[in-house]
């Protein structure tokens, strides 16, 4: 049994084309797919491209989930930022600039974005690009979170501001919206760029799980 994910154009690629001919000459039998972790209880938008090829049974992939979990439902409850006793939630944020911190603070609440800034306040590289719309941009409670990216704690780099607070996203929060358990515990000594890192390249283990399952299932039969 066979499983791989990449991004979603490798499904056009000619050595991935070939690759299936060849798994299928040597009778695997494969499908792949190009799915929305959002469709899988994962409280974020990105898209994979999911593989899953056998020769010992049926190669499925998951069920759709019947509703989509919200960024509300992810980290709402989580406590204060800054003073929770979870080294990976309380990691200070970057230091801005007044002119930069003031900017945040006011984006419209709930989904807000740069755009609606009077001109005075807008960035003067942002001002000449009618591109990045998600930069300094807040994450809505009723919707699932953008993409999370290495650059998750950055506001610079993406929709990555909280809801509700004048600040980015925790290193926590972008974990959870990843689908890593509340819990799960990293090793902070790298640093925090390293463990955006990690968390931002990982694959949603809730996505992942739910395609091993299903493989799993396949083989049973």
């Amino acid at each position: 049994m066979i499983m791989m994910e990449n991004v979603p154009a490798l499904a056009r690629y000619e050595k991935f084309i070939d690759f299936v001919e060849r798994l299928t000459a040597k009778g695997y039998r494969v499908t792949s797919k190009v799915l929305d972790v959002s469709h899988f209880g994962v409280p974020q938008r990105r898209k994979r491209l999911i593989l899953s090829a056998s020769r010992v049974g049926d190669p499925l992939l998951a069920a759709e989930a019947p509703a989509r979990m919200t960024v509300r439902e992810a980290i709402g409850g989580l406590p204060a930022a800054g003073q929770s006793g979870d080294t990976l939630h309380d990691i200070p944020t970057k230091h801005r600039s007044a002119r930069v911190q003031a900017m945040i603070e006011a984006i419209p609440k709930d989904g807000g974005s740069r755009h609606s800034l009077p001109d005075p306040m807008k960035l003067g590289c942002h001002r000449r690009t009618s591109g990045f719309n998600d930069v300094y941009g807040r994450m809505k409670w009723e919707d699932v979170s953008p993409t999370i990216t290495s650059g998750c704690s950055n506001p610079s780099k993406g929709r990555f501001i909280h809801p509700q607070e004048n600040r980015p996203i925790t290193l926590r929060e972008a974990a959870i919206l990843q689908s890593f358990p509340a819990d799960y515990r990293f090793d902070v000594s790298h640093g925090k760029e390293a463990i955006a890192l990690m968390i931002g390249n990982a694959l949603p283990p809730k996505f992942i799980a739910a395609h091993g399952l299903a493989m799993a299932r396949g083989f049973s039969k």
